[in-house]
């Protein structure tokens, strides 16, 4: 009777992956640059780490990279498997910055779902107005716990040729 529940909740758990969308993103999805294996297997997927990049869809002119780990084995090759919260972030002024709308401190730049259920790592992005600096912050929570693995980046709005400096604090909501 157990292994019959297991296969149900499974079965289950299987159709909601596949009929459930997965969490909307606040900005386009991200480029893949490359990906670096870290943990062979034999016969499926090996573990790895992605290193992808986003443009902010609210401030032009500024990128961030950011590596995720990926598991592989049966479970990453299913679909199971949940990832873990470790990220990096790397975001820097890669031309003039002109901000397209008004933004909250601590608003969503992307966000993207980690596991079957409830887990997601989201890339926010804040205003430092006493240093004229866009400060971008990425991390994993759950619906229940968070996690407190996090990562910081900064990006001095600096001018680009003849095209002044604009005040990040001109754009907060």
């Amino acid at each position: 009777m157990r292994d019959a529940v297991k296969s149900f909740l499974g079965l289950v758990a299987l159709g909601c992956a596949l009929v459930v969308p997965s969490l909307a993103t606040a900005s386009d999805d991200p480029d893949l640059i490359f990906k670096r294996s870290t943990v062979w297997h034999f016969l499926t997927p090996d573990h790895k780490l992605a290193v992808y990049a986003i443009d902010d869809p609210v401030v032009d002119g500024v990128a961030c990279h950011f590596t995720l780990p990926e598991k592989g084995g049966v479970s990453g090759m299913l679909g199971l498997a949940e990832e873990t919260s470790d990220v990096s972030l790397a975001c820097r002024q890669v031309g003039p910055i002109s901000f397209k709308e008004k933004f909250e401190q601590g608003s969503d730049m992307y966000r993207q779902s980690r596991s079957l259920f409830f887990k997601k790592m989201q890339i926010v992005r804040g205003c430092d107005a006493k240093r004229n600096v866009l400060v971008y912050l990425v991390y994993s929570d759950k619906l229940i716990e968070g996690s407190p693995k996090n990562s910081t980046s900064s990006v001095p709005i600096m001018p680009w040729g003849d095209t002044p400096a604009q005040k990040c604090s001109d754009w907060l909501d």
